[in-house]
């Protein structure tokens, strides 16, 4: 018996060591020299790595992120357009900093000043912009502050357009990320401004600032700043292997160092995480009955690509169970909500999506629904 006993212990001990080496080893995240910093998936929004995240920092010039979706927002929109010529005032001629070199009274496409924003980080470039948009600088200061609390930046306060240092002109890492989450998600085609290395204007050609452009070719953006107060800040985005990191690294001493701590963090995240797609948009996951319909039955799907972040080699952990909220009554929409999708990984909620109907369904006549009611009423009476 003892024995027995024994050898069902050792099976147990067994099996539970098996898994355990199985299960993919994550070590502790590097350590940056840096005042605060954050890595995301761009593709769930997962946190990977955050030191500080939460504390509000001066962001210098990588306020022109919210400079530049607002203008591509904008043009999306179809209120401007790219070729549209900006009239450069005294104020945008006469800015400090960070320069495109526009001349007062100049006439400037939309498209050349949003390259001096970006690539540039001119503050000339900014001013002019915000001008054409909003008529000043003071009321696109407005229009980026409601701009950031749509997108949940709730630790953000803009003053100015370009990150010039002003009381009260402060962020977070976390609201940083979200910004160029925003960016890449939203605005696909400016995005790709973020990865040209020069923008030649007026004769004068200058590089992009960002480093990482030279040194890794999986970077493709995002925005470099510096002032004395916020000292030398990066956010970059990269993507191996179908899996795209956002990071942001604050306050690091040099433009050197910001490369460098950024480059830490990225290749952390690219060895030890990936990005997992565990249904694509309108997969059907399973078919439900519908009562008083048309049709007898419906598919259950997922609306869009469902990902989740995990780590390297994880795949066997994740599970996912659809849950549908009761009964299925015609007449049904497609796309209506029905339930939802919780995605766990070691028991973990990584994911919670709503279920749609594929289809629709519309409702069934008289005597369909009358006998669906009937065969409803006689399953109750025996379940």
């Amino acid at each position: 018996m003892f024995k027995r006993l024994f050898a069902c212990l050792l099976v147990i001990v067994s099996t539970s060591s098996v898994a355990q080496a199985d299960k993919p080893l994550i070590p502790a995240p590097p350590q940056l020299a840096a005042t605060a910093y954050i890595l995301i998936d761009a593709h769930t929004g997962q946190v990977l790595v955050e030191q500080d995240a939460d504390k509000q920092i001066p962001p210098a010039s990588l306020t022109k992120m919210m400079t530049s979706y607002i203008v591509s927002e904008e043009l999306d929109k179809g209120a401007i357009k790219e070729q549209d010529p900006v009239n450069i005032s005294e104020k945008a001629w006469r800015m400090g900093g960070s320069k495109m070199f526009v001349k007062v009274n100049d006439k400037v496409p939309v498209i050349d000043l949003l390259r001096g924003v970006i690539i540039q980080s001119g503050n000339d470039a900014s001013i002019a912009l915000a001008e054409h948009v909003s008529g000043s600088e003071e009321v696109f200061a407005e229009v980026m502050n409601q701009q950031a609390e749509r997108l949940g930046m709730t630790s953000t306060h803009f003053v100015n357009a370009t990150g010039w240092p002003a009381e009260g002109h402060m962020t977070t890492a976390r609201d940083l990320a979200t910004l160029a989450r925003a960016l890449i998600n939203d605005h696909p085609s400016h995005y790709a401004l973020y990865s040209e290395k020069y923008f030649r204007f007026n004769g004068i050609n200058q590089p992009n600032r960002n480093r990482l452009l030279w040194r890794d070719p999986a970077v493709d953006g995002i925005k470099t700043g510096h002032t004395e107060e916020a000292g030398f800040c990066l956010v970059a985005s990269a993507v191996k292997r179908g899996m795209r990191l956002i990071s942001v690294v604050v306050g690091t001493d040099s433009d050197e160092k910001r490369a460098a701590e950024t480059q830490k963090l990225l290749a952390y995240g690219f060895r030890y995480f990936q990005t997992h797609k565990v249904y694509g948009a309108n997969d059907v996951l399973q078919t439900e009955r519908v009562w008083g319909g048309k049709a007898d039955t419906v598919g259950v799907a997922v609306q869009n690509d469902v990902f989740v972040t995990i780590p390297r080699g994880g795949e066997e952990s994740i599970k996912a169970d659809l849950i549908v909220d009761g009964e299925l009554k015609a007449p049904l929409a497609k796309g209506q909500q029905v339930g939802k999708v919780i995605v766990t990984l070691d028991g973990q909620t990584v994911a919670d999506v709503p279920a749609v109907v594929a289809e629709d369904v519309e409702e069934g006549g008289f005597f369909k629904r009358l006998w669906d009611s009937i065969k409803r009423f006689v399953m109750g009476f025996f379940q």
